[in-house]
C-alpha cells in the first residue's frame, strides 16, 4: 500500500521505486541503475504539485485577509484623526536633550498613558463638584484618593484600555520619535532604514523626473531632427536610411566611447534591404530614442548633427538618382543596335567636346575629361604623370579667362563674387531656422552645433555693407586696369560651390524695365538669336537671355505635359529675403539676366524647364524638346528597348546656332551653380516619390554578353545531360552585378557613373539637361559599328555559353571531383572522333597546348581551363565553323561516358563540399584558419557519407626552407593544421628530411602515396608516441600540394589509426576525391595568400603615399567578398585605415552589406561600375578608386577622405594618381603568379631570389620601370635650366648630390659634389644612360642609405613640385625609388607565397 503524502513528507529518506519508476524517463532510469539511491518520492510523487497549489491559496487567502484588516485598522484611524486632530502640546515632550531621553520615554510609554487620563477624569470631577468655589464649604472629596482609585482601576496590566484622546495620541507619536534618537535599539535601526529608503525613494522619484524630462526634451529635438529629412508625399521615410545612419555614427566620430558603439553594434537591427518599410514622425522619434537613450548629452548632440549631415547626403542622393535617371534614358536612348553597350572613346570625345564649348566658370565646376579620373591612368602619358608641371600654366591659363573686366559685366555682378571656402560644412546650411531650434531646445551653443551666433551675424552683416562699398569703388579700377580678382591665396575667385544671391535677383528685377526695351527695339534679332553686338559679333549674351525669357512668356500649348525631371526655379526675391539669405554663396556669373515679366513669373516648373531647353534649340518644334517630356513609365523602368531619339536631319542653321549658344550663353544663367540650400527648396517645391530609382541599377541591368541568357539552357536540347550540371555551376558563380572595366565600351552602370562623376556635385539641372541634350544629339553609329559592336557582345556571349559548357562537361568526366583529368586518356578517347580522320589537327593542337602549358609534358593533368583551351585548340584545326565544332566535339565525349544516378550524386556531394572550402577562403578576409575548417570538414563528411563512416585524422604540413638545421636537409615541412584529436601531438611539429617517413617521397615524386598497412611498412613517422605498437594498425595517404604549376609546395596526410574496425584501406574513389580536395585547398591557400599580398603591397604604397598628401586625411582600404547568398551579391570588408600621420590600424570588423549602408552607397557604386567615384559624405569629401582584378572587376576599393576641401592641391593630386597607378599594376602583377600558363618576369637581380620575390618590391620596382623610362625621353638639353643656375636653390643641389653619390659614395664631401660648376658637367647622356641601367639591388651595388638620406631628408615635396624643373622631379622620385629597393633587399623580408619546388 502507496504511503500517505503526509508519511511521505515525513519520510522523505525512504525510496518507493515503483511510484518513482511510473514517472522517469527512460533516460533517467538507465542514469539511476548505478546509483546507490533509488528514485525519492518527494522527486516524482505526483500528489505534490496538487499539494503545493492548495497550500499556496490558502496561504495567499490568509495573508490577502491580513492585508485588509490592517488596511482597514488604518483607514479608522486617519478618519480619527481628521474627525479629532492630535493635540499638539504633548510636543512639549520632546526634546533632542540626550540626558533625560531615558527619563522621558519611560515617562511618556509607562506612566502619563494611564496618569494623564485621571488627571482628566480628577479635574472633571473637581469642577462637577464645585469642589474649589470660594464661597462653599470644604468638601470631603479628596483628590489623591480619587486619583490612586482611578489609577488601580485603570492599571494597564488588568484593564482595558480606553479610547485614547488628542492629547494621548500626540504623546505616543512623540514616544515613537523618541525612541528612534536611541542608537543601537530596534526602533532606532528601523526608523533610520525608513528614512533612508525615504531618502532614496525621492532622489529615485527626482531622477526618473530628470530621466522623463531629458527623454521627452530629446524626443522633440528628434522630432525637429524629423523635419530635415527629406519625406515622401505621404510625410514618411525610408527605415533603412535610419538604421543606415545609426550604423554609420561611430565611424564617422572618432572619439566615440566603447559603451556606444556595443549599443548600436551589439543590438540586432532588424536588415531592411527594401525603401518601401518607412515610418512617420511619431515611428522615428521613437526607433532612434530607443538606441540613443543611454547616451550622454554630449554623444546626443553629436548624433543629432550627425543625423542632420545624413539627412543632407539623403537630399543629395535624391538628386543624383534623379540625375542618374535622366542618364540611364540617354544610355537607352545612344544604345541604337539595343546591345547594351556604347563606345567608351566616343562619349569621352563627346564630353572633350561639351567641356571646350562651355563657359570658364562651368568647367571649374565640371570634371576635366581630359585627366582622371574620366580617363584612366594607364592612358595618362608618363611624362604627364611624373613631370606634369604643365597642369600649373593650364590652371593659370583658365584663370586669366576668368578676368572680371570682359564684355558686358555690370557692377552689381562683380558685386556678386564673394570668396568661396571649400569647407563642405557651410553647405550645411539650408534649414537653419530648423537646425536652430533643435539645438537650442538642446542645449547646444551656436559654437558646439558650428553656427554663427547673433553678434558674429551683425558684424558679419556691417562687415559685408563696408565690403559692398569698398567694392564698388573697386570696380571702375577692374574696369579699367583689366586686373581679375583674386582670393588670399592667390587663385582665381570662381563660384564653383556656390549658388544664387538675392541681392541678384533684387538687381534682375531693376533691370528689367531697361531689358524690355532692348526686346523691343530689337524684335528680328530677339527671334532669331543674333543681334548687332560690340564689335559687330552676332548674339550677344544678353540677348540669348532676352530669347530665354521670351521664350518662357509663350503660352504652353500642351495641356498633359509630364516632366519627371523639371525643378522650380526660383521666384525673384523681396529685399527681405535678399538679407535674409546673406550666407548662401554665389552662383550667379559675370553677365546680367533680365528680371522675368508678370507673365514669365506665374510660369510652371515645367514651362521653366521647357524654357532652359529651348536656349539650345530653335524656336520652332525641335527634337532636343523631347528631354524633358519623359513619361512614367519610362521613370520606372530601366528596361525600354525604344525610346524618343533625336532627329538625325538637323539644318545647318539651327546646329551653328546652338554652337553659338553653347559658347557664348552667359554663365550667369547657362552654367550657374547651385548651392545645397537653393537645391533644397527646388527638391522641397517637388515632392520625393519615395523611392531611389537607380539605386539597384547594377542589380536590375543585365549585360547582353556578360550573362548566360536563360533561355540558351532551356532552348538547348542537345545536351540533356550537362544541363543539370550547367544549372548547379551557374549556381556557384560569382555574382553578376560587378561591372568589368574595358577601355573600349560602357554598359549602363559605366555609363551612368562616368557621367556623374563629370558632372560633379553642384551643377545645376539645366546644365545637366543641356549635356544629355548635346549627347543625345552628337551620338552616332554608323550602320558598320553598329555590327561589329552587335557581333562583338555576340561573340563573349558564345564564350561564356562555351565555357559552361566546357565546364560542365569537364565535371562529367571528373566524377570524383579530383579536379583534373589525365591528358593521354582524353587525347586516345578524341583520336576515335570522326574514326580517327582528325589525328593530325588532334596532334598539332596537342602540340600548342604543351607550348602553352609546359608542365603538361611532365604531369600529364588537364585542369578545366587546359582541359577547354585544349577543345578550343581543337576545333579550330578543323574545317568549318568552330562553335559547330567545338558542339560536335562536346556531344562526342558527352556520349562516351556513361554516369549511373548515384554516381551524379556523389559527385554533386562531393563538388558542393570543395566550394565551400573556396568560398571560406574569399569571406576570411586574409586568414587561413577558416579554409583549414573547411577542408576537414569535407574529408569528415566524405568519409561519414560515402568512406564506410570511418573515422581519419588530417594533418596539413607546408615546406619551408630549412634555416634551423641546414645540416638536416635544405627544407623542411611544418604541420601547421589537423583535426582537433591530434592537436597536442601533431601541430607545430617539423619534419626533417633524414626523420623516417613517406611524405618527402610524395613530396619529390609529385604523386599520391597510399600505405594501406602501416603495421607492415616500417618507413612510418608517428607523432603520438603514446599508441603501441600494437594499436598502431590502419591506413596512410600522403597527396602532394601542388600549385598552378604544379610545383608542390606541402602535403596533406590522412590516416585511419583511430578507427577500430577491420577495413580501413582507402579505395580508389576516396583517393581521387581527396586529391580533389587537395587542389581545392591549394587554390584557396593562394588565394589567401594573393590577399596577403595584395595587402602588404597596399601598406608599401600608403607608405608612400601618406608623406607627400597630408592633406588627405584617412585611406580606408577595403575588400570585395562574395555574398552568402542569392539575396546578397557581395560584401566589402574593411581591412585597413591609414591616417595622414601614418598611423595604421588593421581591422576584424564584420563586413559592410548594401541593404545596411544605404549612406555608403558610393563604395558599392565604385565596385559595381568598376569606375572612381567622387562625392560627400557627412560633410567630408571622399574619393572611391578600385583595386581591379585582371577581368577588370573590382576585388578591392581604396576610399580616400580629403576632408572638407573639395579637391587636393596639384602636387598631392599627382601623387595620389602615381600611388594608385603603381598599386594597380603591383595588384595585376601579383595576381598573374596564380596562373598556370604565365611565368613572372623579373628585372631587378633581388627578384631571383625567392625570398625577395613578394609585395614589397613590386610597388617601387614598378615606380622604378616608369622613372627609368621618364628619364631616358631625356637629354642633355633637358638640363639646360638646371645648367643655367650660377647658384642654384639648394634642393636642386641637393638632389644633384644624392643622385651623384648613388653611383659614387666615395665622391662624399670632394668637390665632385660640392661644387656647383663641377656637379653639372655630371649632368649629360651617360648621366641618363647609368641612371636607366641601374639596378639598386644588386649584389654589386652598395647603397649608402645615410649619404642619400642626408642630403634629401629636409628637400620638401611641395618644394621640388613648386620649382617646376622637371628632370629635378623625375630624380627626386627616382632616388627615392632605388632607396626603398635597396632598403628592402637589405632586409630580406621572407616571402608570402609558398615555398615551392619542382623536382
Amino acid at each position: 500500500m502507496a504511503a500517505q503524502p503526509e508519511a511521505a513528507a515525513q519520510t522523505a529518506g525512504l525510496k518507493h521505486p515503483r511510484l518513482g519508476g511510473n514517472n522517469m524517463t527512460a533516460t533517467e532510469m538507465k542514469r539511476n541503475q548505478g546509483n546507490d539511491e533509488l528514485p525519492c518520492l518527494s522527486n516524482y510523487a505526483p500528489w505534490k504539485e496538487c499539494f503545493y497549489e492548495k497550500v499556496q491559496q490558502r496561504c495567499l487567502n490568509l495573508q490577502e485577509t491580513k492585508v485588509k484588516m490592517i488596511r482597514a485598522q488604518k483607514a479608522k484611524e486617519e478618519k480619527a484623526k481628521k474627525r479629532e486632530p492630535c493635540d499638539w502640546l504633548s510636543k512639549e515632550w520632546f526634546s533632542e536633550e540626550k540626558e533625560t531621553l531615558d527619563t522621558r520615554i519611560y515617562l511618556l510609554d509607562k506612566l502619563l498613558p494611564t496618569l494623564i487620563p485621571g488627571m482628566e477624569k480628577l479635574l472633571m470631577e473637581v469642577e462637577r463638584k464645585n469642589v474649589l468655589a470660594p464661597d462653599k464649604e470644604p468638601s470631603k472629596f479628596n483628590p489623591i484618593n480619587f486619583l490612586g482609585e482611578y489609577l488601580m482601576r485603570h492599571n494597564p496590566q488588568y484593564s482595558i484600555s480606553t479610547k485614547p484622546g488628542p492629547y494621548l495620541r500626540g504623546m505616543k507619536m512623540v514616544t515613537e520619535e523618541l525612541k528612534t534618537e536611541i542608537p543601537g535599539t530596534t526602533a532606532e535601526r528601523l526608523a533610520r532604514m525608513k528614512s533612508e529608503a525615504k531618502n532614496k525613494r525621492k532622489e529615485r522619484e527626482q531622477l526618473d523626473n530628470r530621466k522623463s524630462q531629458a527623454k521627452e526634451m530629446r524626443k522633440e529635438a528628434l522630432a525637429i531632427q524629423f523635419k530635415e529629412w527629406t519625406v515622401d508625399v505621404s510625410g514618411r521615410i525610408p527605415v533603412a536610411l535610419v538604421q543606415s545612419a545609426l550604423r554609420s555614427f561611430p565611424d564617422v566620430i572618432a572619439s566615440t566611447p566603447i559603451d556606444v558603439r556595443k549599443a548600436i553594434y551589439n543590438r540586432k537591427l532588424e536588415i531592411v534591404d527594401t525603401l518601401e518599410k518607412k515610418v512617420n514622425i511619431d515611428e522615428f522619434t521613437e526607433y532612434v530614442h530607443s538606441y540613443t537613450e543611454h547616451f550622454s548629452n554630449d554623444v546626443f548632440q553629436e548624433i543629432l548633427k550627425h543625423l542632420c549631415q545624413c539627412a543632407d547626403d539623403f537630399q543629395e542622393a535624391i538628386r543624383h538618382d534623379m540625375w542618374r535617371q535622366m542618364f540611364t534614358d540617354l544610355f537607352l536612348d545612344c544604345d541604337y543596335g539595343k546591345v547594351g553597350l556604347l563606345d567608351r572613346q566616343k562619349i569621352l570625345a563627346l564630353l572633350v567636346d561639351f567641356y571646350d564649348r562651355s563657359q570658364m566658370i562651368a568647367k571649374m565646376g565640371f570634371c576635366n575629361p581630359r585627366q582622371w579620373p574620366i580617363i584612366e591612368l594607364q592612358e595618362i602619358e608618363l611624362a604627364d604623370l611624373w613631370g606634369g608641371l604643365d597642369d600649373q600654366a593650364v590652371c593659370e591659363e583658365l584663370s586669366d579667362k576668368l578676368v572680371l573686366s570682359q564684355k558686358g559685366i555690370s557692377e552689381g555682378e562683380i558685386l556678386a563674387y564673394e570668396p568661396v571656402d571649400d569647407n563642405r560644412q557651410g553647405t550645411y546650411r539650408m534649414r537653419t531656422r530648423v537646425r536652430e531650434g533643435l539645438f537650442e531646445q538642446m542645449g547646444m551653443s551656436e559654437a558646439d552645433t558650428g553656427g554663427i551666433s547673433k553678434e558674429e551675424k551683425q558684424a558679419a552683416e556691417s562687415s559685408e555693407a563696408e565690403a559692398r562699398k569698398e567694392g564698388e569703388d573697386a570696380v571702375s579700377a577692374v574696369k579699367s586696369t583689366g586686373f581679375e580678382v583674386s582670393d588670399s591665396d592667390g587663385d582665381t575667385i570662381h563660384s564653383k560651390k556656390s549658388s544664387f544671391h538675392e541681392d541678384i535677383k533684387t538687381e534682375r528685377q531693376t533691370e528689367s524695365a531697361s531689358a524690355d526695351k532692348q526686346e523691343e527695339a530689337l524684335p528680328e534679332s530677339a527671334s532669331t538669336g543674333y543681334s548687332p553686338g560690340r564689335g559687330g559679333e552676332p548674339g550677344s549674351e544678353k540677348q540669348v537671355e532676352e530669347e530665354e525669357f521670351s521664350l518662357g512668356r509663350e503660352p504652353d500649348t500642351e495641356t498633359n505635359r509630364e516632366e519627371d525631371y523639371c525643378i522650380l526655379d526660383r521666384e525673384p526675391g523681396s529685399e527681405g529675403q535678399v538679407s535674409q539669405e546673406k550666407d548662401n554663396w554665389i552662383a550667379e556669373a559675370t553677365n546680367t539676366i533680365s528680371g522675368p515679366t508678370p507673365e514669365a513669373t506665374t510660369m510652371t516648373s515645367e514651362d521653366r524647364a521647357v524654357a532652359d531647353m529651348d536656349i539650345i534649340a530653335s524656336k520652332q518644334d525641335d527634337p532636343v524638346a523631347e528631354v524633358v517630356k519623359e513619361t512614367p513609365a519610362r521613370k520606372e523602368s530601366f528596361s525600354r528597348q525604344h525610346g524618343s531619339q533625336f532627329g538625325q536631319q538637323t539644318s545647318s542653321e539651327t546646329r551653328l546656332q546652338d554652337e553659338d549658344l553653347l559658347q557664348d550663353q552667359g554663365p550667369a544663367h547657362s552654367d550657374r551653380q547651385d548651392s545645397p540650400a537653393e537645391a533644397s527648396q527646388e527638391f522641397e517645391e517637388v515632392p520625393w516619390s519615395g523611392d531611389l530609382l537607380t539605386s539597384d541599377l547594377s542589380c536590375r541591368y543585365s549585360s547582353y554578353g556578360g550573362r548566360i541568357p536563360e533561355d540558351w539552357k532551356c532552348e538547348n536540347t542537345r545536351f540533356p545531360d550537362l544541363s543539370p550540371i550547367m544549372a548547379e555551376i551557374q549556381n556557384r558563380w560569382a555574382s553578376h552585378t560587378r561591372s568589368a572595366f574595358d577601355e573600349s565600351c560602357l554598359n549602363l552602370p559605366q555609363f551612368v557613373q562616368l557621367m556623374e562623376t563629370f558632372v560633379g556635385e553642384d551643377i545645376s539641372l539645366p546644365t545637366v539637361k543641356r549635356l544629355i541634350a548635346f549627347i543625345k544629339e552628337e551620338y552616332k553609329q554608323t550602320e558598320e559599328e553598329k555590327m561589329e559592336q552587335l557581333e562583338k557582345v555576340h561573340h563573349i556571349s558564345r564564350l561564356a555559353q562555351r565555357k559552361l559548357l566546357l565546364e560542365a562537361l569537364f565535371e562529367k568526366w571528373d566524377n570524383n571531383a579530383s579536379g583534373f583529368l589525365d591528358l593521354e586518356e582524353v587525347d586516345a578517347l578524341l583520336s576515335t572522333f570522326k574514326e580517327g580522320m582528325e589525328k593530325e589537327a588532334l596532334r598539332k593542337a596537342k602540340k600548342q597546348l604543351c607550348s602553352r602549358y609546359p608542365q603538361l609534358s611532365r604531369v600529364g593533368k588537364l585542369s578545366p581551363k587546359a582541359f577547354q583551351t585544349f577543345l578550343e585548340l581543337v576545333a579550330s584545326e578543323f574545317t568549318g565553323d568552330e562553335d559547330e565544332a567545338i558542339d560536335n566535339l562536346v556531344e562526342f565525349l558527352t556520349t562516351s561516358v556513361e554516369r549511373s544516378r548515384m554516381e551524379c550524386l556523389q559527385s554533386l556531394a562531393r563538388r558542393k563540399w570543395l566550394h565551400n572550402i573556396q568560398q571560406a577562403a574569399e569571406t576570411s578576409g586574409a586568414s587561413m584558419e577558416p579554409v583549414y575548417k573547411a577542408v576537414f570538414k569535407a574529408l569528415s563528411q566524405d568519409a561519414e557519407a560515402h568512406g564506410d563512416n570511418k573515422k581519419i585524422s588530417a594533418y596539413i604540413a607546408l615546406l619551408e626552407e630549412n634555416q634551423l638545421s641546414p645540416e638536416r636537409g635544405q627544407i623542411l615541412l611544418r604541420y601547421v593544421a589537423c583535426t582537433a584529436d591530434d592537436a597536442p601531438y601533431v601541430l607545430n611539429q617539423i619534419l626533417y628530411r633524414d626523420m623516417k617517413g613517406v611524405s618527402f617521397a610524395a613530396v619529390e615524386e609529385g604523386k599520391p602515396i597510399h600505405v594501406p598497412r602501416v603495421q607492415l611498412h616500417g618507413n612510418i613517422h608517428f607523432w603520438n608516441y603514446d599508441r603501441s605498437a600494437e594499436e598502431r594498425r590502419g591506413s596512410f595517404l600522403v597527396l602532394p600540394l601542388h600549385d598552378a604549376r604544379w610545383r608542390v609546395f606541402g602535403i596533406l596526410g590522412l590516416d585511419t589509426l583511430q578507427d577500430q574496425c577491420e577495413k580501413t584501406i582507402f579505395l580508389t574513389h576516396e583517393i581521387s576525391f581527396y586529391q580533389g580536395v587537395s587542389q581545392a585547398f591549394s587554390k584557396a591557400y593562394h588565394h589567401v595568400c594573393r590577399l596577403e599580398n595584395v595587402l602588404q603591397m597596399t601598406l608599401t604604397a600608403l607608405d608612400w603615399l601618406y608623406p607627400r598628401a597630408p592633406s588627405i586625411h584617412t585611406v580606408i582600404t577595403y575588400l570585395v567578398e562574395p555574398g552568402k547568398d542569392k539575396t546578397c551579391d557581395y560584401a566589402l570588408r574593411k581591412v585597413i585605415t591609414t591616417d595622414n600621420t601614418g598611423q595604421k590600424e588593421i581591422h576584424s570588423s564584420p563586413v559592410l552589406l548594401r541593404k545596411e549602408n544605404l549612406l555608403r552607397v558610393y563604395l558599392f557604386k565604385c565596385i559595381d561600375s568598376s569606375e572612381v567615384v567622387r562625392t560627400s559624405v557627412c560633410g567630408e569629401y571622399h574619393i572611391a578608386v578600385p583595386l581591379r582584378d585582371l577581368s577588370g572587376q573590382a576585388l578591392g576599393i581604396f576610399d580616400i577622405s580629403i576632408g572638407h576641401h573639395q579637391k587636393l592641391p596639384l602636387h598631392e593630386h599627382k601623387d595620389l594618381q602615381k600611388m594608385l597607378k603603381m598599386a594597380q599594376a603591383a595588384c595585376s602583377e601579383i595576381l598573374k603568379t596564380s596562373l598556370e600558363e604565365t611565368e613572372p618576369t623579373y628585372v631587378l637581380e633581388a627578384e631571383h631570389v625567392a625570398n625577395l620575390r613578394h609585395a614589397g618590391i613590386l610597388f617601387h620596382w614598378f615606380m622604378l620601370q616608369d622613372l627609368r623610362k621618364c628619364v631616358q625621353k631625356l637629354d642633355a638639353e633637358s638640363f639646360a635650366e638646371i645648367k643655367s643656375y650660377v647658384e642654384p636653390p639648394a634642393l636642386v643641389h641637393h638632389i644633384v648630390k644624392a643622385v651623384l653619390l648613388l653611383f659614387h659614395p666615395n665622391w662624399k664631401g670632394s668637390e665632385e659634389i660640392e661644387n656647383w660648376s663641377q656637379c653639372i658637367l655630371k649632368l649629360d647622356d651617360n648621366l641618363i644612360q647609368e641612371i636607366y641601367c641601374f639596378d639598386p639591388t644588386a649584389a654589386s651595388v652598395q647603397v649608402q642609405a645615410e649619404l642619400l638620406l642626408d642630403c634629401i631628408t629636409g628637400v620638401a615635396r611641395a618644394a621640388v613640385w613648386h620649382q617646376g624643373s622637371v628632370p629635378a622631379e623625375y630624380l627626386y622620385n627616382w632616388v627615392h625609388a632605388c632607396l626603398s629597393l635597396a632598403e628592402i633587399a637589405s632586409k630580406k623580408a621572407p616571402s608570402l607565397a609558398p615555398f615551392g619546388i619542382q623536382f
